[in-house]
């Protein structure tokens, strides 16, 4: 049971991630069409705030999800060795990510409510 626990809480992490950039994506082909349909401009910046709460949500799961996988974490399963370059390079690539979802939202949001 606790794997099936620990797959699932990772699809959800990984698709909620998915499901974030989606939003970044949205919001930018949104804001790229105001350039050539102004007059719809009240419903795309609608479109843009409905957007950007939906990312937030989607961050909300992708932390409360990872904290489900630490809590599920598997160690020792290469080795004592690779085990400490696992632990090593997954803390490095959270850090990036944690950057890259930084600035996703903080560019969101200067689009969304400039």
């Amino acid at each position: 049971m606790k794997r099936l626990f620990t797959i699932f809480v990772g699809f959800i992490h990984d698709l909620a991630a998915g499901c974030w950039a989606a939003t970044v994506l949205s919001i930018y082909w949104l804001d790229r069409s105001l350039m050539e349909h102004h007059e719809l401009e009240s419903v795309i910046a609608d479109l843009k705030k409905e957007f950007f709460y939906l990312g937030l949500a989607f961050v909300a799961i992708v932390l409360l999800s990872g904290m489900g996988r630490t809590l599920t974490y598997v160690g020792s399963v290469y080795g004592e060795d690779a085990e400490k370059t696992r632990k090593k390079m997954l803390i490095i690539k959270h850090i990036i990510l944690f950057v890259i979802f930084s600035i996703g939202i903080y560019w969101q949001y200067s689009t969304v409510f400039k």
